[in-house]
């Protein structure tokens, strides 16, 4: 795979530009509801910097004086946005407990916004040591940097090496429309199942094979891979094969429950606590494992900051100005200043005197500072390591979550908060937020130096960069509150429906923000479901031992346990379309790289690849179900009607369901078609 080539350093181009910018925002607005929708019934985000480079460049063909580097700003802004979504990971937690009816903005806005532009202040000094001078693999910035050179020209399919490349924008539009039209026949229309489960029992245990319909989990299996999705097929196994049907063998049914209700019921008040279990084993070993790795990146951040302002700014070449000493140091007291701010107004209601606040404020406000700091400098280094979309953003959540919430037991001497249910509700409430300003700076930190070596392999000034980073992470703090806003509204989350008579089969289930919020409580209120807690502790335990004998006796077949106990916690429906998408990009991967083997084919640049196309559709499925979702969720907001399109009613249920599965089944074949027919065509 040859590397981009570089705009040279005297080589001056148009690269921040007004309408770069206003392209970025468009397209935040895309990915930002999609990967919130995607979150919240998921528990899953996907990179946006490939996609949003596609994009970018399809719409600046139009423009016969784009190039390279503008295109560049315009992935990097749409990347860095899409990516504080994250924040939905614990923000919908508030709502969860009761502390929020709704969505705040300026509460939420302030702390999306200046957690993030802290991730990216943190992450600056960084970008020499770690982008320039270090080897480590960046796989999504090099791939977004090969998609941006290839992708330049001014015709419809750029030209390398005397050949015609696609640029993909096709894919992503085909994938999402498909999805698009899909997911309306089916919440929408309702004409279409989304879900299907079979429930057989072996004396009194009740098993359940089930199976759900949603293209946009088809195209985030196919994204997170075939070792992640197994992870996850052992954790639905574990839960609905082994866990349901002995406590099903165990106990009685409550007269009037139906078996089905008596499942469900136990899976949610007990289960759920074993894959919490397994989660945080998996995110603790996680981080431990990549310790070294994150003590290299926080000692490179605290070096780089002492010699940070050493060189004159002007006397750099252009790809080496970085946004200097002194405006980071401005635009983070600035950030420090809103934070401050943010918390206050958070506490401004709250029945404590004004030196409890004070403490409050000032305490949570140097943690999200001091840990997102810490945390910024080990997140950079782990998205170089193992990339953006793999990087352990959800572990990082619960370690914060779980400090925090030490630390405000640690004030209850000076506080008095803990005196009372009241005070209970609010440290809780507090450890969430503040948890929130910690989770942005490490989704952006996660992503900036991925675009910053983009921008360095495609030769982009950092300055202008970094400020593009910052515009995008503005435009997403604005845009990520009325959609949570919207989504709630509609669908409600799991345990939180804001109306009365509202479906919680529809609700959006935010695995991390309950369990984070489980956490939290369980910490104030020593009330955790510990026994099956412990019996997920040595879940992981053992999964952690086994994955290791596999490392070293059969390095192709791992168990992230991560992953599976995130299969454990989700509904079994969504786990299952996963796995499907995972198996569906395996099978496609082995059958193209045999063909590859057998014809001896080769290919120039990743955007020759026919698993590029892959990801791309994979990409279209998840944006095009995604928005539908936004979409009807206005809809429904609009009527308060939680079916205002449907064209039949509950009759109709069982052949929908059928109707549901064979189009999915006849989407997956046609996603596997259209990436083999790529295959054989390098360079078509």
């Amino acid at each position: 795979m040859t590397q981009p080539v570089r705009v040279p350093d005297s080589t001056i181009l148009p690269e921040l530009t007004l309408r770069g910018v206003i392209i970025g925002a468009l397209i935040t607005v895309v990915f930002t509801a999609s990967n919130v929708f995607l979150g919240l019934k998921v528990g899953l985000t996907f990179s946006s910097a490939i996609p949003a480079a596609v994009i970018s460049m399809s719409v600046l063909k139009m423009f016969q004086n784009a190039n390279i580097l503008e295109n560049n700003m315009v992935q990097t802004q749409a990347s860095a946005a899409g990516t504080l979504s994250a924040i939905i990971f614990i923000l919908p937690a508030l709502v969860m407990m009761g502390h929020w009816q709704g969505f705040p903005f300026w509460q939420t806005f302030g702390i999306c916004a200046a957690g993030g532009m802290l991730g990216v202040m943190f992450t600056i000094p960084l970008r020499h040591i770690m982008v320039v001078q270090s080897d480590l693999p960046y796989p999504e910035g090099v791939a977004a940097a090969e998609i941006l050179r290839v992708g330049s020209g001014g015709a419809d399919d750029a030209t390398h090496s005397g050949k015609r490349v696609a640029t993909g924008m096709a894919d992503i539009v085909s994938g999402a429309g498909v999805a698009a039209v899909v997911s309306f026949a089916s919440s929408g229309l309702r004409v279409l199942g989304d879900a299907v489960s079979v429930w057989p029992t072996i004396g009194a245990a009740v098993f359940r094979l089930p199976m759900g319909f949603s293209l946009a989990l088809m195209g985030a299996g196919y994204l997170i891979g075939i070792v992640a999705g197994l992870a996850m097929l052992i954790g639905l196994v574990i839960a609905w094969g082994v866990a349901v049907p002995v406590l099903t063998a165990l106990g009685d049914p409550p007269a009037g429950q139906s078996v089905v209700e008596y499942a469900n019921g136990l899976w949610s008040s007990q289960v759920r606590f074993i894959g919490a279990g397994v989660i945080g084993v998996g995110a603790i070993w996680t981080l431990g494992t990549l310790f070294m790795p994150m003590m290299r990146g926080i000692k490179t951040s605290f070096s780089a900051f002492s010699r940070a302002g050493a060189a004159a700014q002007g006397a750099a070449p252009r790809t080496e100005q970085d946004l200097s000493a002194r405006w980071i140091a401005v635009v983070t007291l600035v950030l420090v200043a809103i934070l401050v701010f943010t918390f206050a107004s958070f506490l401004r209601a709250e029945p404590a005197s004004a030196g409890v606040v004070a403490l409050l404020v000032a305490c949570s406000v140097a943690f999200a500072f001091i840990f997102g700091f810490l945390v910024a400098a080990a997140c950079g280094y782990m998205a170089g390591l193992v990339g953006s979309s793999t990087s352990p953003i959800s572990g990082v959540g619960i370690v914060a979550i779980m400090l925090v919430s030490l630390l405000m037991l640690g004030l209850e001497s000076a506080t008095g908060l803990l005196g009372n249910q009241e005070g209970v509700q609010l440290a809780i409430a507090l450890a969430i937020f503040t948890t929130s300003a910690v989770v942005a700076v490490a989704s952006i930190a996660n992503d900036n130096l991925q675009d910053l070596k983009t921008g360095w392999l495609v030769g982009a000034t950092p300055w202008r960069q970094q400020i593009a980073l910052l515009i995008g992470c503005v435009v997403g703090a604005i845009v990520i509150s009325p959609i949570l806003e919207l989504l709630y509204n509609a669908y409600g989350f799991s345990g939180a429906l804001p109306r009365s008579g509202m479906d919680p089969e529809q609700a959006l289930s935010a695995p991390q923000a309950t369990l984070m919020l489980a956490i939290a409580q369980g910490i104030f209120t020593h009330q955790l479901n510990w026994l099956m807690i412990l019996i997920g502790v040595a879940v992981g335990v053992a999964l952690i031992i086994v994955d290791r004998v596999l490392e070293r006796t059969c390095r192709v077949a791992r168990i992230p346990v991560l992953a599976v106990g995130i299969g454990i916690y989700l509904p079994p429906t969504v786990s299952a379309p996963l796995v499907v998408g995972a198996v569906l990009g395996w099978l496609i991967e082995r059958v193209l790289r045999r063909r590859a083997q057998q014809a001896d084919q080769s290919y120039d640049t990743y955007a020759e690849l026919p698993s590029r196309r892959g990801t791309l559709l994979a990409s279209g499925l998840i944006v095009g179900e995604s928005l539908i979702g936004v979409l009807m969720a206005a809809i429904i907001g609009a009527t308060g009607n939680e079916a205002p399109l449907a064209l039949v009613g509950q009759g109709f249920e069982p052949i929908a369901d059928w109707l549901g599965l064979a189009v999915f089944a006849t989407v997956a074949v046609l996603f596997y078609r259209r990436i083999m027919s790529a295959a054989g065509q390098p360079g078509r």
